[in-house]
């Protein structure tokens, strides 16, 4: 009596730094992502516009015209004037520099030292692991808010000073997981055999562990952009973060709060929905990227 053959899937190729065939594994697998490529073109269309302002909003910053305050969307104005006659939509625009830039400063300065700090700690071990890991514990109880909004009344309102703080608070959590799978790789054969030929430490970490963190890191310097966006918001909103003549769209969620009831309304949900709208764009773009960068995804 013959028995049932079973058909086996085999698992998909890993991906491996360096060889010629990963980019265009992890483009295929990325391309899977239809969130994540909407999102990527979202988020490449909103920081043209932004970073563009110069050249695509229809008025310069900060241009008044009393004449024309408060008036509702038109040919002239498509999103409206606010009570100053400043044409909403380049304000917008330009708030949008602000906003985008404190995001990616924080995500890229808090993941390149959290990613260094975790990689030592969890390499080392020992005393060094001790204490980096003792002091990520005290920044994770510190509230970030209240520290920040501390630090811009002793410091100034400054976009460095946003960037500086939150970077200071928030690479703690990527630390603490680069240094989990640092620990769990360190005894790997791949490692013990750079360890045999003469590899040094720090070759080791940057030639063999760190190409295998990709994935961790993409994402938490998505997860890092989207924090940082919305604790930029709120301590604007609260109104201790950017102060005006420049704008971020905290700080223009802010200005419009005494809007609520009236017909301009309208402008206090538009930087709330460009805020959504971009965290979201950001997370969305953060999972495409994990899943394509993850040797165990799925095909």
């Amino acid at each position: 009596m013959t028995q049932p053959t079973t058909t086996l899937l085999a698992p998909p190729p890993p991906v491996v730094p360096g060889d010629p065939g990963t980019a265009r594994v992890v483009l295929s697998r990325f391309l899977r992502h239809r969130l994540a490529v909407a999102s990527l073109v979202l988020l490449l269309l909103l920081a043209v516009c932004c970073f563009g302002a110069g050249w695509i909003a229809p008025y310069p910053r900060n241009a008044q015209d009393l004449l024309a305050a408060s008036q509702p969307p038109s040919g002239a104005h498509w999103l409206g004037t606010d009570s100053l006659g400043r044409d909403y939509l380049s304000e917008m625009l330009y708030a949008g520099q602000l906003s985008l830039a404190i995001g990616l400063g924080v995500a890229l300065l808090a993941t390149l030292v959290g990613t260094a700090a975790g990689a030592v700690a969890g390499y080392l071990g020992g005393w060094p692991d001790e204490v980096i890991m003792r002091v990520a514990d005290l920044f994770l109880i510190v509230p970030p808010v209240a520290v920040l909004a501390v630090s811009l009344q002793g410091l100034g309102p400054s976009p460095l000073t946003i960037v500086v703080v939150l970077s200071s608070l928030g690479w703690t959590l990527i630390a603490r997981v680069v240094r989990s799978r640092v620990i769990q790789l360190r005894h790997q054969e791949f490692v013990e055999a750079a360890r045999v030929i003469g590899a040094s430490g720090p070759r080791i970490v940057v030639r063999h562990l760190l190409p295998n963190l990709t994935g961790l890191i993409v994402v938490n310097v998505s997860l890092s952009v989207a924090t940082a966006i919305i604790l930029e918001s709120t301590v604007s909103f609260l109104g201790y973060g950017v102060q005006p003549p420049k704008s971020s769209w905290g700080n223009m969620l802010t200005q419009a709060t005494g809007l609520i009831g009236t017909s301009q309304a309208y402008l206090l949900y538009v930087p709330g929905l460009a805020i959504l709208v971009t965290v979201l764009a950001v997370n969305f773009l953060g999972d495409g990227l994990r899943d394509a960068l993850d040797p165990q995804g799925r095909q």
